[in-house]
């Protein structure tokens, strides 16, 4: 089995959508933290850690979460060293595991990537996930990143070799907490996003398949997204994440966030 064919099983399991609003962090289910997708910081671990709550672990990982977005929108680099004195203050023995899944995090759920440029003094800059402009382009770029979701639709129509049918696009996205028709905090209204904002910018084709009675639609990718991106380029990218961050893809606190990013 290729390791794209065992990404597409990761993402569609059903049976690690389970528990979608219970207050765990994307990779962080059972206690067992995720392979950091950022250089690590150089402080050390501690036994700390392994005994610090769930609920203040995601406490501290959402408040991490707002500072590199907040950093995103306003497009200014930061460090271990701010990132330690201003978000974790009293807390900073935790801050290998923190940082390690607040960037999973702004990755997977916002389509955001943590890179580190000054590998001495520990400098981070955030840049658009595989070079998708799609965010800049909404309101200027100042709600909250949707990057995050077009990454994983563009994911599963490339692993259902270029052509994505719509059943299986929403069954996917459903168990990750997106539903068809229901408001969701970060994407707002999905079948609007993916059915018309994303085919509008290019981003997505969304036609009926040739010849289907009764009809049935897929998706494709767009030309935008050839222009931005490429297969090779995902490619990487799904080998590169963590698949059971994937499959564990809610955002326990996307209200205390969106509220927080959305202040001016």
């Amino acid at each position: 089995m290729s390791e794209l064919s065992k990404s597409k099983e990761d993402l569609q399991d059903p049976g690690e959508a389970q528990g979608l609003e219970e207050a765990q962090l994307l990779g962080a289910e059972g206690g067992e933290a995720a392979p950091p997708l950022a250089s690590s910081p150089p402080v050390s671990s501690s036994a700390a850690e392994e005994a610090l709550p769930q609920k203040a672990l995601n406490k501290m990982v959402a408040n991490m979460v707002k500072f590199l977005l907040r950093k995103y929108r306003t497009k200014e680099p930061t460090s271990d060293a701010e990132l330690l004195n201003t978000v974790l203050r009293d807390n900073q023995e935790h801050y290998p595991v923190v940082f390690r899944q607040a960037v999973e995090c702004v990755l997977l759920v916002f389509g955001v990537d943590v890179k580190e440029v000054d590998p001495r003094k520990h400098v981070y800059i955030m840049v658009p996930c595989l070079g998708l402009t799609c965010d800049a382009m909404e309101r200027g770029g100042q709600g909250l990143p949707k990057a995050g979701l077009l990454v994983v639709v563009l994911s599963l129509i490339l692993q259902n070799r270029d052509h994505g049918p719509e059943e299986e696009i929403w069954g996917a996205l459903t168990k990750m907490g997106v539903y068809v028709g229901r408001e969701h905090s970060i994407y707002g209204e999905p079948r609007e996003l993916l059915t018309q904002v994303w085919v509008r910018e290019g981003y997505l084709e969304y036609r009926q398949v040739p010849d289907s009675a009764p009809a049935r639609y897929e998706f494709l990718w767009g030309p935008r997204a050839f222009a931005e991106t490429s297969k090779e380029k995902f490619t990487e990218y799904l080998l590169r994440v963590n698949q059971r961050a994937f499959r564990s893809f809610p955002l326990p606190f996307a209200e205390d966030v969106r509220e927080e990013v959305g202040r001016p």
